[in-house]
């Protein structure tokens, strides 16, 4: 036990966030529904290690330029003011010296691919690493982070078939509409301290109406699903997924009702169920 404690203690694993592994949940999932869709559920074992790889490293980059973006405000809230970089554990351009070597990292990953792949990996750093200072700018900062969720597709499409049908488009959405919704339960979690320090978010621009416009994003989620999974023929396997998924959204629903910072917090976690429920059925329905 002591050496997980210490890989919990050590800053540099918590800059990256690799105590937290949530994150890593919420991006992989997505990836793999994009890997299926695209091979017809037989992605290369070539292709699904660098995917999966390439999901922790991007995770880990993401993590570590969103609190250099955030090093002169994250002292300022109760939940962030520990982070490595604001307790000045880390000096901020170390940390901009770790991202950039996890951008390498990346680079040689997706280097094993092909052309395609590489050009699009161009795109996918790029909404990485802008996405933590949209918070400065836009109320929407999370459809940035959908942007960069839902890149992973056309990665995925561009490496097992060297071509972008305009199919993929289907399942790009779906994950942006479902990134923003599980993005606004954790912004509303540190709403009132956003509202402080000037941080902005979705949860701060849809304000009263947060739940009934998640509740939207939500439904619209499921019908590019649904929709996707029309188009690419799949079956009842990969339906009775979606309904599972529709479970969770409602409990999150339940969850965050009085919109407390637990249980706002609880129904963003929870998509790592919603995220697996569907590839789980998606696999399975390839499979039989």
């Amino acid at each position: 036990m002591r050496p997980i404690n210490y890989l919990k203690q050590n800053p540099w694993v918590r800059l990256m966030r690799f105590d937290k592994p949530i994150g890593i949940y919420l991006l992989l999932w997505p990836t793999y529904w994009g890997l299926w869709f695209a091979s017809n559920g037989q992605p290369s074992l070539k292709n699904l290690i660098i995917f999966t790889l390439g999901v922790i490293v991007m995770r880990a980059a993401g993590c570590v330029i969103n609190d250099y973006a955030d090093r002169h405000v994250d002292g300022s809230v109760d939940r962030t003011k520990h982070r490595p970089i604001p307790a000045g554990e880390i000096k901020p351009t170390h940390g901009l010296t770790l991202f950039l070597a996890l951008i390498v990292i990346a680079l040689f990953l997706v280097l094993q691919t092909n052309p395609l792949t590489i050009k699009l990996a161009v795109v996918g750093v790029f909404l990485a690493a802008t996405y933590p200072f949209l918070k400065r700018l836009t109320q929407l900062p999370q459809l940035g982070l959908g942007m960069a969720w839902a890149w992973a597709v056309p990665m995925a499409f561009a490496a097992e078939q060297q071509a972008l049908p305009a199919s993929l488009w289907l399942i790009s959405g779906a994950i942006v509409l479902w990134t923003i919704a599980f993005d606004t339960y954790y912004a509303m979690a540190d709403r009132e301290e956003d509202l402080k320090i000037g941080i902005k978010s979705t949860a701060i621009l849809f304000g009263k109406q947060d739940l009934l416009i998640i509740a939207v994003l939500q439904v619209l989620t499921l019908i590019l699903l649904a929709t996707a999974g029309n188009y690419f023929n799949r079956g009842w396997i990969y339906d009775l997924s979606l309904i599972i998924a529709a479970g969770y959204f409602v409990s999150q629903h339940l969850q965050a009702r009085a919109r407390k910072t637990e249980g706002c917090f609880k129904a963003f976690l929870n998509n790592h169920r919603v995220g697996m429920a569907v590839f789980i059925g998606l696999a399975l329905d390839y499979s039989l």
